[in-house]
């Protein structure tokens, strides 16, 4: 049992999902489905996100959405800004694709509405990391706007982490957060070949659920604690849960209060 309650230490969540009311059902559904898991929430909601955020008294969140194909880019966008203009406690990153016609033009556009960096999901746009499509989206954000990129899933060949690692040779000043200790199903790739670099932190999110004690640890000792962030996925998972999942890692007080907000407002500037 762990010495420590949430109550012990701000939270920030750097790593959260919000659909439209209209397509939310479906859309948690259809993630469910894609990664054969009971999703805690039937729905990605605004409200629904801040109500459990609440329970463990976060302060922020960083929320997005994915854009599947180049068409859906705009309104996911615009959809984004509105509720965090809603609700200032989010932090709002935009959605873009290697296949979108103006890609420099959109990052112009969310940076003027206050986003503060982007999303990508290799596997549900099925463009790999290394991909063309996506250079033209690090070529557009580099030295800019930070990128959180879905990491790892054997079944498909688009998030491998090799492929993040090239990436972050090739483009030396694109700020990367590496989704899911690095590697959702592919931690062992992970933790031979991403390394602690000043340009990438990773987030928690959708791994401690998946794993024994002693490997959370020792990846999050790979990485340092000064690189690590808490991140819920919801509504994949209960956000009072996974703060408990953390809080049973048995860190010190120091490492919690980096993984769970002191990293975040580095790296973000909040």
């Amino acid at each position: 049992m762990s010495v420590f309650s949430a109550k012990d230490f701000e939270i920030i969540d750097m790593h959260a999902h919000i659909f439209p009311h209209k397509i939310s059902e479906k859309a948690t559904r259809s993630i469910g489905d894609f990664y054969d898991i009971n999703m805690f929430y039937a729905v990605g909601e605004s409200e629904a996100l801040l109500e459990a955020e609440r329970e463990i008294g976060t302060k922020q969140t960083l929320v997005c959405s994915v854009a599947t194909t180049p068409r859906q880019v705009q309104s996911i966008n615009d959809f984004i800004a509105e509720e965090c203009s809603a609700h200032p406690e989010m932090i709002g990153f935009a959605a873009l694709h290697g296949d979108y016609e103006d890609i420099a033009g959109e990052v112009e556009r969310v940076i003027g509405m206050g986003m503060r960096g982007i999303k990508l999901h290799p596997d549900f746009q099925r463009t790999a990391i290394d991909a063309k499509a996506s250079y033209r989206v690090y070529e557009a954000i580099e030295g800019r706007l930070p990128v959180l990129i879905h990491m790892g899933d054997y079944r498909h060949d688009f998030s491998h982490p090799t492929m993040l690692a090239k990436v972050m040779q090739d483009f030396p000043r694109l700020q990367v957060i590496a989704s899911h200790l690095g590697g959702y199903g592919a931690w062992d790739e992970a933790e031979t070949v991403l390394y602690p670099a000043e340009q990438m932190m990773v987030d928690t999110s959708s791994s401690l659920a998946f794993m024994s004690k002693e490997r959370a640890l020792r990846l999050i000792r790979h990485y340092g604690t000064e690189r690590c962030m808490f991140g819920t996925d919801f509504p994949m998972w209960s956000p009072a849960e996974e703060v408990q999942r953390h809080l049973e890692l048995g860190l010190t007080e120091e490492e919690y209060r980096r993984i769970f907000a002191g990293n975040a407002k580095a790296f973000m500037a909040l």
